[in-house]
């Protein structure tokens, strides 16, 4: 769990701005454009890239995200955006996170581990620790019949792994409008594929029992 919860972020004071969090980084990582420095306040609404090799920790109350390289995300205070790239999560607040219409909760309000791909159109949902629920809008743009529910929610188990093709289940992307989204600018092209989830299995994986900001 070193990886995922460093030492110096056990007890880290988070900035007093509501839902603000705090960003480890060594380099290579970037914030609305700007590169980052250990430690930095991030708040809802800031875009956060990481560069090929280099990796973050994003810190705030019941939850750490490890940002795996080559990664574009936006912080949203109790989720966090994925538009490329992969993140492990690990959390007892219940902390989300979203792609396109994809949308991944922890099924149990407790200490939960789970990782989270999107390379190349295909999501993947990995459950490390307890059930994460996937939920999605049935084919975007899609018409549903009658008394058809309009969100589908399924269960990935501890252990489990599963696959989505982002266009099949969202549908065709939606055209971006100004000040809405990512700008495609920051997004590191040719990532590594699988290689984002095996280095997040690797680095992220361990221990089963969380270190809490409250329990040492």
């Amino acid at each position: 769990m070193a990886a995922i919860l460093p030492v110096s972020s056990v007890g880290q004071a988070l900035p007093e701005k509501s839902g603000g969090a705090i960003l480890h980084a060594q380099g290579g990582v970037w914030v609305n454009g700007y590169e980052a420095h250990d430690s930095s306040a991030v708040f809802a609404g800031d875009v956060i890239e990481t560069k090929p090799g280099a990796s973050a920790n994003l810190s705030l109350e019941g939850s750490t995200v490890l940002i795996a390289p080559e990664t574009v995300s936006k912080f949203q205070g109790d989720l966090l955006e994925l538009d490329h790239g992969g993140v492990s999560v690990t959390t007892s607040k219940s902390f989300q996170v979203q792609v396109n219409c994809i949308l991944v909760v922890p099924a149990v309000n407790d200490w939960t581990q789970y990782a989270v791909t999107d390379v190349n159109g295909t999501v993947q949902v990995a459950a490390r620790k307890l059930d994460v629920n996937v939920a999605h809008e049935r084919g975007r743009g899609t018409p549903t019949s009658e008394g058809e529910a309009a969100t589908q929610r399924v269960s990935v188990h501890e252990g489990e792994q599963k696959s989505y093709d982002e266009t099949e289940t969202c549908g065709a992307p939606r055209p971006s409008t100004p000040g809405e989204g990512l700008n495609p600018k920051w997004i590191a092209a040719g990532a590594a594929g699988a290689g984002i989830l095996i280095w997040l299995l690797v680095h992220g994986g361990g221990s089963k029992t969380p270190v809490s900001n409250s329990t040492p």
